[in-house]
């Protein structure tokens, strides 16, 4: 079966959801900025985590296309944009034979990862089986019998993978050391991800909810649902804030408080922008937001221990 033909690659790339990816790319970058201030960064190791994680990202993206199609959340009701499974330009087929492979790019590049990590056998193999945790949980996110994101568990599937796990295990595979003080800007990490999730979840609440699609938007209703996103975005902000204080150095730590009147807006239009494709912008300056969060975040951090 010819995966890609030249008509085909557009559709190939629109399925890798590429907007996305910069989140997964914010966490390893997160890692490398921690692993750099505290003077055990190694740029082959985060290139390769970089990799592994991009891989696993777009990963599970083709398995969310796949699965809302198979499963009806991708239907005649759905305001977001079309999913290429569900319009029929890449056969079910064609995305399961794709998801394979990504499956073994991934599986590839994590274990040439783990093998130049220099890590014991014991914490190679440890490592290796929270990779194919994350590799099943990547697939099962929307995919397979009773996918845990329509029970509305994707939530706290991006804290814990995108933030705890992509964060702290990639700092300990360049430092073999875990800093407890780290989780609470990985937590503010995986707290804005998750915001991201629930804008799109809110958006797609109608569709969601007419295909048994239980996320937390669809569970607690739009209203409580605008308060649950308040509460990622002033909470994730919170645990920043702490951890400044308790590692206090400088005031550069503070920079990435330019971010406040982002959030505010981001909050503000989940609550008053009704309409799905009114408020499918602020799914992308959510995005933007948190990337430059990592980016304000580190170089405050960063320049406290020059």
């Amino acid at each position: 079966m010819e995966l890609l033909h030249r008509p085909m690659i557009k559709h190939w790339i629109t399925a890798f959801r590429l907007r996305t990816l910069p989140l997964g790319v914010a966490s390893i970058a997160m890692s490398g900025i921690f692993a750099y201030a505290d003077g055990q960064f190694s740029a082959l190791i985060f290139g390769l985590t970089l990799l592994t994680t991009v891989l696993l990202q777009i990963l599970s993206n083709l398995a969310n296309d796949y699965g809302d199609s198979i499963n009806g959340a991708d239907n005649e009701y759905r305001e977001g944009p079309d999913r290429q499974t569900q319009t029929a330009v890449i056969s079910a087929e064609q995305m399961k034979l794709a998801i394979t492979l990504m499956v073994g790019l991934t599986l590839l590049s994590g274990i040439t990862l783990l093998y130049i990590s220099g890590l014991s056998l014991q914490l190679i193999g440890l490592f290796l089986l929270l990779g194919i945790v994350c590799i099943i949980a990547a697939i099962r996110y929307t995919a397979g019998d009773n996918p845990y994101g329509y029970a509305g568990l994707g939530d706290l599937s991006v804290l814990v993978f995108f933030g705890w796990v992509g964060i702290l295990g990639a700092y300990y595979l360049q430092t073999q050391a875990f800093q407890w003080r780290y989780l609470l800007p990985a937590t503010s990490c995986g707290l804005f991800m998750a915001a991201v999730l629930n804008v799109n979840n809110i958006r797609d609440i109608y569709s969601d909810e007419k295909a048994g699609k239980y996320s937390i938007p669809v569970r607690l209703g739009r209203s409580k649902a605008v308060l649950y996103h308040w509460f990622l975005l002033a909470f994730g902000l919170a645990l920043s804030v702490v951890f400044v204080c308790l590692d206090f150095r400088q005031y550069y730590q503070f920079l990435f408080l330019i971010i406040v009147p982002l959030l505010i807006i981001n909050g503000k239009s989940v609550k008053y922008k009704t309409e799905a494709m009114q408020l499918d912008p602020y799914l992308k300056q959510m995005v933007l937001t948190t990337i430059l969060f990592v980016i304000t975040f580190g170089a405050g951090h960063l320049i406290s221990h020059i």
